[in-house]
């Protein structure tokens, strides 16, 4: 078996200096660049994630993200205060309502926005 010492997740965007600003100002992450102008996100709990730029980036199609909140009403009106769109899956499938928030599907309460980058992110109510 493998000893591992931690762990922390990476994905690309095409603006470091957005992705700080939507991370930092908009979601209230503590988020830094460091000096190879790599962006550092502290996410709750402590666990960690970066963004890296990348010339030909190609937005995530899959949600790279999920935080995790106690009532997704309040996040998806605070995001959407804040400018964020929560309404981009129109699909019946996903059961999502005017708001974009999908309620009751056999799954938790989710509601999906995206980065500056175009990345997936959600807001979700654990089970």
């Amino acid at each position: 078996m493998i000893a591992f010492n931690g762990a922390f997740s990476g994905f690309s965007v095409d603006d470091v200096p957005a992705a700080h600003r939507f991370y930092g100002d908009v979601l209230g992450l503590d988020a830094t660049v460091g000096d190879m102008g790599i962006l550092d996100i502290t996410l709750p709990g402590g666990a960690h994630a970066i963004a890296y730029p990348k010339d030909d980036h190609a937005p995530a199609t899959f949600t790279i993200l999920n935080l995790e909140v106690d009532d997704i009403d309040v996040a998806v009106d605070a995001l959407n205060a804040a400018g964020v769109v929560t309404k981009i899956y129109t699909d019946p499938d996903f059961g999502t309502d005017d708001r974009g928030i999908a309620r009751g599907n056999g799954g938790p309460d989710i509601a999906w926005f995206r980065d500056p980058a175009g990345n997936v992110l959600s807001v979700i109510v654990p089970t």
